[in-house]
């Protein structure tokens, strides 16, 4: 690249800058930092998510979604809530999951969200309340034959004897998604879907073409700061469920199909599991008034430290210890979601 080039992609990288930053601050000034909250109940209608002894991943989660919208409404007036369902149906009234997928994050961006959170419950794919499983017993000789023609002979085996026994699903703890750093060219052109990049930066000029190397320039700052922002919302999550006594298996990253949401919806995102459907108490504590209104209200207390936080208020991150003993990175998290 001659110096003329090196001069000229220089000058749009800066230019570039300085629009989107002068721009947020100029915009934060003209309305709140979460103006706008998407709120995701997951699954719903014909897909009814992870099963319990009693209940489904899909009630509870609407449930928890309905409180979580009326409590956010009483705790930040300001902020306009939208549900991406409100009964036991897919998003749209729709009888196709992948359509319904699409349909919430095109929901969301069509809002120009400034946050959006999924509720959902968890699963670890085996029966819910307890299991079989097969342990071996013992062993006993049966006689086999081996060898073909002249050559064919018996032969004395040991086979193992097993007995069935039921085993306690016992898997439970909340976790909670960012959307996988790997995908983050799919955010990039979510957060270009938006047209305003999510949180409505406007251009005054109007001579921003969302194709042209200054606004994928842009796509891409906005990139790193909603994953920094998610990771920091996250984190604030499961350092508040900790904090109420809940088992936390931290904060994750996934690919997996459930999580494409995060990764199509062009502004901070996260994804709650709030516990294991499938283990006997935790779900009790789910479909409880009490267990509801618990989760509900670290939910929120979270978020407000993230307003707090992005309005450059005091909110410190206390690190969160997961199933696995790996904290989560909340100083990471803290430093880069301040922005």
């Amino acid at each position: 690249m001659n110096k003329k080039n090196l001069y000229r992609c220089f000058k749009r990288f800066f230019v570039v800058g300085i629009v989107v930053f002068a721009g947020t601050g100029a915009w934060a000034q003209q309305r709140p930092v979460l103006s706008t909250i998407i709120i995701d109940p997951g699954h719903g209608g014909i897909d009814q998510g992870a099963s319990g002894q009693v209940t489904t991943e899909a009630a509870i989660a609407l449930s928890i979604s309905l409180k979580l919208g009326k409590a956010l409404a009483t705790e930040l007036p300001e902020s306009k809530l939208i549900f991406t369902r409100t009964t036991d149906e897919l998003p749209g009234g729709l009888n196709n999951i992948h359509d319904a997928l699409r349909y919430r994050a095109d929901m969301a961006n069509q809002a120009k969200g400034d946050l959006f959170i999924a509720i959902h419950c968890n699963s670890n794919g085996l029966r819910a309340g307890e299991y079989y499983a097969k342990r071996v017993v013992g062993h006993r000789n049966r006689t086999v034959y081996v060898g073909r023609g002249s050559k064919r002979r018996k032969k004395t085996v040991r086979e193992p004897i097993y007995e069935s026994y039921a085993v306690k699903n016992n898997e439970h703890g909340t976790e909670t998604y960012i959307w996988a750093a790997d995908r983050t060219g799919y955010k990039g052109s979510a957060i270009q879907s938006t047209g305003e990049f999510g949180e409505n930066v406007n251009d005054s000029t109007n001579e921003l073409d969302l194709n042209s190397p200054e606004a994928v320039i842009r796509a891409q700052l906005y990139e790193k700061k909603y994953f920094s922002k998610s990771l920091l919302l996250a984190t604030f999550v499961e350092d508040e469920f900790v904090k109420g006594g809940r088992l936390s298996r931290g904060v994750k990253q996934r690919n997996e199909k459930g999580i494409w949401v995060l990764q199509a919806t062009g502004m901070p995102s996260i994804l709650v599991e709030t516990g294991f459907v499938t283990q006997t108490e935790e779900e009790e504590y789910l479909n409880s008034e009490k267990g509801q209104d618990e989760i509900v209200a670290q939910i929120v207390t979270a978020i407000k430290r993230y307003k707090t936080s992005l309005e450059g208020g005091s909110a410190p991150v206390q690190q969160t210890g997961g199933a696995t003993g790996t904290p989560a990175p909340a100083p990471a998290a803290a430093a880069a979601g301040s922005n």
